[in-house]
């Protein structure tokens, strides 16, 4: 697979099957087309964008063009994969989206003090939890430019 022609997915980090239910019928409702990789917990978010593990064998082209990330996970907690995709050059430049049922003013201002790109507060309500999901795949998904990714690895030189 070419540069030009890299798949780009959506990485939703969540434990709740719930949660991940309505993303997926959000997203599809909305008519985004981009595949929705979903993993339950913070080892295995880092697993896969690091190619270890059961991903170790994934192909590296396979870059996401925004992850979706609760912060309440086992193993590894949201705050912490955070820290860990900002603290390494090929994961740093990623879109990350808080996307959380904390209402905790130190979980949002910890989440954007270890660079997340936007902090949103899951809705209760399907119809408005489908909206949100909506305009973040929109916006992430059609109508932000993210860098090249040759940025990331000009980054890792410096």
């Amino acid at each position: 697979m070419s540069g030009l022609e890299t798949k780009k997915i959506v990485l939703l980090v969540e434990d709740n099957p719930d949660d991940e239910e309505l993303t997926r019928m959000a997203f599809e409702s909305s008519h985004l087309l981009n595949e929705l990789v979903v993993v339950r917990d913070g080892a295995e978010a880092l697993d896969f964008l690091f190619m270890r593990g059961v991903h170790a064998n994934r192909d590296p082209e396979i870059v996401p063009q925004v992850i979706l990330l609760d912060l309440k996970l086992p193993k590894v907690s949201g705050l912490d994969v955070l820290r860990s995709l900002r603290n390494d050059p090929r994961t740093s430049m990623i879109p990350v989206v808080v996307l959380t049922s904390s209402k905790e003013e130190e979980d949002v201002v910890r989440s954007y003090q270890l660079g997340a790109n936007a902090y949103v507060r899951k809705p209760v309500d399907f119809a408005e939890f489908s909206e949100a999901a909506t305009q973040l795949g929109v916006f992430w998904l059609l109508l932000n430019q993210p860098p090249p990714a040759a940025a990331a690895i000009e980054n890792s030189d410096s």
